[in-house]
């Protein structure tokens, strides 16, 4: 068998071709092109977006931001809970507003008003002691748009005025009616009230100034 084995041709063809190196493209390890490699730095795959844990911290801390801006420029941001136009106060045609009390007589800005102003800044307030007469101004608030001068929707002697205003400006927006009075007047004349309009008549009013 072996004598047979060794002469026969076919391991003079067989052993060259088991022997022989195998080609390049038949190697098992992957080479990355240089110039892809390139392109992805060039070109990242787009990031996942952010957890809404991030999100929220993000807007918190946007929130916390304006809180600060606002307590800087002494502007409020607490949320406004009242009516527009109150029953049981009369109105001047400049926007004031009063509410008496037996022979005292307390005067603020309306909601119209304070709308129109934007964010308080500044208050100018009287002297206690000091008059007022119906029609003339006795003080200005001073808004992020405008100052505007505070004309006495009644005559009389200022008795108190609301201090809080002198750090707290923004209670003029927030609550008109209530926390951001300007002044307390004792009444000369109570006569003068029948001049000032009620609730509906000054909501008209608004309306027409508006439309105008």
């Amino acid at each position: 068998i072996c004598k047979r084995t060794t002469n026969f041709p076919f391991f003079q063809y067989i052993f060259p071709i088991v022997l022989q190196k195998r080609p390049r493209h038949h190697q098992t390890t992957r080479r990355t092109n240089p110039a892809k490699r390139r392109r992805r730095a060039i070109h990242p795959s787009p990031s996942p977006p952010p957890p809404p844990l991030i999100m929220a911290m993000a807007a918190s801390s946007r929130v916390l931001w304006a809180s600060r801006a606002a307590a800087y420029l002494r502007i409020s941001t607490f949320p406004r809970a009242f009516s527009t136009v109150l029953k049981d106060l009369k109105y001047a045609d400049t926007h004031e507003w009063v509410k008496v009390e037996g022979e005292s007589a307390t005067v603020g800005i309306t909601d119209h008003a304070q709308d129109h102003l934007g964010d308080v800044v500044y208050v100018e307030l009287p002297e206690v002691g000091s008059s007022v007469s119906q029609g003339n101004n006795f003080g200005a608030v001073e808004s992020v748009k405008a100052t505007s001068d505070i004309n006495s929707p009644v005559s009389g002697e200022v008795v108190e005025v609301n201090q809080k205003l002198s750090e707290e400006p923004g209670l003029v927006n927030a609550s008109p009616y209530d926390k951001g009075w300007i002044i307390k007047v004792k009444l000369s004349d109570s006569g003068e009230l029948n001049s000032l309009m009620d609730d509906e008549k000054y909501s008209k009013f608004c309306e027409e100034e508006d439309s105008h």
